[in-house]
């Protein structure tokens, strides 16, 4: 009974500094989106109405971000609370340890990974797809081409097309990969180190065109200096084809990886992007196992300290995760250990924390 009393208690105690901090960094950061797509009003002249709906689209994706950051202010802001107004003091005085005490804030931190997850799979790219396309389109009234860098894209005839690089001024484009299944025969892959594009055909350089069979092994090559590529549809129709990784489930990216894996290119990038898309959204957890125990060392300097931890521990796990995935899609370490290798951190930092933290 004691227990469950102190459970109901420090969840309390977490959800409103939580809510607070969810409410408060979206705000945030939506803002900073709304300021930056002022441009779109004044310079395509675009409607006020579609860049509040484009806004409206980003609102999961910057959830997802606020999320674990809202986990970690709730947890210093709340253990802090208590620790200053020495209630951990009078708790762990009773008998209880303090990982129990900790435990429901972890709980809670654990379910707010989950939904972060499910978001992140299922709401995020569908929402980010609706924003881009809208933005798309808004460059389609523009005379320069439409097509953009590091995208996906389907047409309707079984192909798949990635561009690396594209210059919208002069039409060139740079990387670039096309896969083809073509009925009753082996498929073909197409790759390219530069081109020239229209609406209805592109113009490839410097290139091999090969022909893959079931197991993906080559039975056909021949490189080219030249090739006119034929495109069965206008660029307006690839407007809502096109994806980047951050418009993708994971299911989605996966077939992608597989198809370009077995044309043997490097795929270690976007493997590292496969991985994140699950280790970012429990990066909540993660920061809740460090910031409990962290809380206790901060009584004097209540909210201050709580606030202050949570930018630095933040800014930390953010570089860190930009350092791995760096050495991920170069190649240097595994792309599932550079997805996960700062949450690794962050858990085994907050056991040896909270092991120290009962035995203090």
């Amino acid at each position: 009974m004691r227990t469950r009393i102190v459970d109901r208690y420090a969840a309390r105690e977490f959800t409103g500094p939580f809510l607070a901090a969810v409410f408060g960094f979206t705000v945030m950061l939506l803002s900073g989106l709304l300021f930056e797509m002022t441009d779109l009003i004044v310079d395509k002249r675009m409607a006020v109405k579609t860049v509040l709906l484009m806004l409206l689209y980003r609102v999961p994706g910057v959830v997802v971000l606020t999320l674990p950051i809202a986990v970690l202010f709730g947890t210093l802001l709340s253990l802090g609370r208590l620790a200053k107004d020495s209630e951990i003091t009078v708790i762990l005085s009773t008998g209880t340890p303090f990982w129990r005490l900790a435990v429901p804030i972890i709980v809670l931190a654990g379910l707010i990974s989950a939904g972060a997850f499910w978001l992140n799979e299922w709401v995020v790219p569908a929402s980010n797809h609706r924003a881009e396309t809208l933005f798309r389109q808004a460059l389609f009234q523009d005379p320069l081409p439409t097509i953009r860098e590091g995208v996906f894209f389907r047409s309707g005839d079984d192909r798949v097309f990635y561009v690396g690089e594209v210059n919208r001024r002069n039409r060139t484009m740079k990387n670039i990969l096309i896969y083809q299944l073509n009925a009753g025969s082996f498929p073909e892959m197409i790759t390219a180190a530069r081109g020239r594009y229209e609406d209805y055909v592109w113009y490839l350089e410097d290139g091999i065109r090969k022909k893959l069979d079931e197991e993906g092994f080559t039975v056909e090559d021949s490189r080219f200096q030249s090739l006119s590529y034929p495109m069965t549809e206008s660029l307006e129709v690839y407007l809502g084809n096109q994806k980047t990784t951050s418009e993708m489930t994971r299911k989605e990216l996966a077939e992608h990886i597989r198809l370009f894996k077995r044309s043997g290119l490097d795929v270690k990038r976007f493997e590292v992007e496969y991985h994140m898309k699950a280790a970012l959204p429990l990066a909540g957890l993660m920061w809740a196992f460090v910031g409990a125990p962290l809380s206790t060392r901060g009584s004097r300097g209540g909210r201050m300290f709580g606030v202050a931890a949570s930018i630095v521990l933040a800014l930390v796990y953010y570089v860190l995760s930009s350092f791995f995935r760096s050495l991920g899609g170069n190649g240097v370490i595994e792309p599932w250990v550079a997805a996960w290798m700062t949450n690794f951190a962050f858990a085994a930092a907050g056991l040896v924390l909270l092991y120290r933290a009962d035995r203090a």
